[in-house]
């Protein structure tokens, strides 16, 4: 057994030890062995100012708590300039920039409309009707015979027909509380310079009622003339609703009806220059310089005579009287590709006078994504363009509005556009229409529609800024010539004399225009240089700098995970610590040692004399580093005596 043992002590080389690396030897990737090494290599080869201090000072404890603090409160400082920053960055700031420039500019459109209204033959029985139904409720309400004022032939109650829908009341308005009185008491006996004013506790309406006549309410007037006039208005829209269509016969859309001269930079106009529409309320309309036009106009000098100027009649033939209750003209400056909303943008002219109007045009390009809510065609507002025109938010508006009135009351508004598939409002066949009217009237002067939210501004906008001066036209020295030439040509009755003519002039004020447009305030370039600038204050370093912090983190973490590694390691992988590794030791059967270790100890001790060991005095097995070659029996057997001595008492 001894033999055999030293030969396999022979067998087989020893293993070599590791070479221990030398310190000139640098291996391809190193990493500092604690925390103190890495921050006092970084302090002393930084470009940062100020951290080699922190190394410097080492043997001075006030110098190193008062450079950390100083080190720690910049480095605060600048994190929260660089908060600030982004802060701004994101916030999306625009700045304005006015630029003046000098060119030729295009002529815009100009609209002008004869403010009287066309009786059309197809329902002129109709209108007629209403007239008379009018004359009549203007008696019973405030006993005014109106026959020769309307121009209605006068007829009794029984001649007229059925009584129509939605007749205008009287109604009384409910009395005020009783402090109410005693106060209005106590305040008219107290004497002041205001005159006393008759009022009557009564206001003017007509009641209107839903689909089934459970609801109900009346639109009401304080004032009779507006009273009158929108009830007048809401059954002229009924009857215009049934005609076919709205074009005027060849007659009626002649330009010198109303026109009698038109002349822009000293030329003469002619057909080509104007297109005709007629509007229900404003009568008439004339568009110049429009999209139609196939040759815009363009000024290249400002002043009066390089504009547009028109001779116009504005005698009123008194068409319908109760719905124009102006006299003159309006008037409205617009884009070419815009359509002619003359309740918005459009002024009325002052028969017997000239008015001349200069213009300046005024550019504004809005930026849009996250500069602002602004649209550059309108393509991504939820709102179809019923106007065959571009967009603009008035269109988008008028549009919203006409869609949720033909979902919510099945049938469209006359004054705007008709979609495909739908009608125009009309009692004999939507009997409740106006009822959803002015509901949905009030909910979108309230937004609760929710019209001006869906659309958007446009980020393009080209806009004129007019001023008006106004003379006495024509002077009395020459009305007689005057109106004597445009008698003979124009076929103007002398009789009307300075009521029935106007003058307008419209023209650039100077070729000067103003653009505003907005640009980002801050960009990625100068967010980028706000950062290099706050980090040389407080650091006074450079981008190679930020480069080394970025190094420095990297080693602080792979130093942390080395340590977790290691300490992980230690204490789950390390044989023969803990109980865990002595269980594993003892339950490893003899069979599965080396051959070269002793297979034969067990029997050994078991064939040597004396008395049989106390478990309590029996060693646990070695671990496996711990196992030499195998032992003698002679060396055992002393080993057993020996225990056995130290177990005797």
């Amino acid at each position: 057994m001894k033999g055999e043992c030293r030969e396999e002590e022979g067998l087989g080389p020893k293993p070599a030890a590791p070479q221990q690396p030398t310190e000139e030897e640098e291996a391809l990737i190193e990493f500092h062995r604690s925390y103190r090494d890495l921050f006092q290599f970084f302090c002393n080869n930084t470009t940062i100012h100020g951290a080699i201090r922190l190394v410097c000072s080492k043997h001075n404890r006030m110098k190193t708590a008062f450079w950390a603090v100083l080190w720690l409160c910049a480095f605060i400082m600048m994190y929260w300039q660089f908060g600030q920053l982004f802060g701004e960055y994101f916030s999306y700031p625009v700045s304005l920039n006015i630029n003046l420039n000098s060119d030729k500019l295009v002529f815009p459109a100009v609209t002008i409309c004869t403010l009287n209204p066309y009786r059309y033959t197809q329902v002129k029985e109709e209108l007629e009707e209403l007239d008379r139904i009018t004359e009549q409720t203007l008696y019973d309400l405030y006993k005014y015979n109106s026959s020769n004022t309307l121009g209605a032939h006068p007829r009794g109650r029984r001649d007229l027909r059925e009584p129509w829908p939605h007749p205008l009341q009287r109604l009384r308005v409910p009395a005020p509380p009783s402090g109410a009185r005693r106060a209005r008491r106590a305040a008219s006996s107290v004497q002041d310079n205001n005159p006393q004013v008759n009022r009557k506790d009564w206001k003017i309406g007509f009641q209107l009622c839903n689909q089934n006549k459970s609801d109900c309410f009346y639109q009401t007037y304080s004032s009779g003339v507006d009273a009158v006039r929108e009830w007048y208005r809401f059954h002229y829209i009924n009857i215009l609703s049934r005609l076919p269509d709205t074009s005027l016969s060849s007659g009626e859309d002649m330009l010198d009806n109303f026109i009698f001269a038109c002349r822009f930079n000293q030329a003469s106009c002619n057909q080509a220059n104007y297109s005709h529409f007629h509007h229900p309320m404003y009568g008439n309309c004339y568009t110049f310089n429009g999209k139609n036009n196939s040759n815009l106009w363009m000024s290249s000098m400002p002043g009066i005579k390089n504009g547009l100027s028109l001779t116009l009649r504005t005698e009123q033939n008194d068409f319908i009287p109760l719905l124009s209750t102006v006299t003159g003209a309006r008037v409205m400056v617009h884009g070419q590709d815009e359509p002619a909303f003359m309740d918005d943008g459009g002024f009325n002219l002052r028969p017997g006078m000239e008015t001349s109007i200069s213009m300046r045009k005024e550019a504004l390009d809005r930026l849009g994504g996250n500069y602002g809510d602004c649209t550059k065609n309108g393509s991504e507002v939820p709102v179809e363009n019923l106007y065959r025109s571009k967009y603009t938010q008035q269109v988008c508006i008028r549009s919203c509005f006409q869609e949720n009135m033909i979902k919510q009351c099945g049938c469209a508004y006359i004054f705007y556009p008709l979609p495909k598939n739908a009608e125009f409002c009309d009692y004999r066949k939507h009997n409740s229409w106006g009822y959803c009217y002015y509901k949905l009237q009030d909910a979108f002067s309230s937004d609760h529609l929710g019209c001006f939210t869906k659309c958007r501004k446009p980020c393009s906008v080209t806009s004129y800024q007019l001023s008006a001066g106004y003379s006495r036209w024509p002077s009395v020295t020459s009305q007689d010539w005057i109106f004597q030439m445009l008698s003979r040509q124009n076929n103007y009755t002398i009789n009307n004399k300075r009521n029935g003519v106007a003058k307008l002039n419209i023209f650039f004020k100077e070729l000067k225009y103003k653009t505003n447009s907005e640009s980002p305030s801050v960009t990625m370039v100068t967010l980028l240089s706000n950062l290099g600038s706050q980090w040389s204050l407080w650091f006074g370093s450079s981008v190679l700098s930020v480069v080394e912090m970025a190094e420095l983190i990297f080693d602080l973490l792979v130093i942390t995970f080395l340590m977790l590694l290691r300490r992980f390691r230690s204490r789950y992988w390390s044989p023969g610590r803990g109980g865990r590794g002595a269980q594993e030791v003892a339950s490893t059967p003899a069979s599965s040692f080396p051959s070269h270790f002793c297979p034969h100890s067990t029997s050994l001790s078991s064939s040597l004399p004396g008395p049989a060991i106390s478990p309590a005095l029996t060693a646990p097995p070695p671990a496996y580093a711990t196992l030499g070659p195998c032992p003698s029996p002679s060396s055992l057997a002393g080993a057993h005596s020996s225990a056995y001595t130290l177990g005797k008492p």
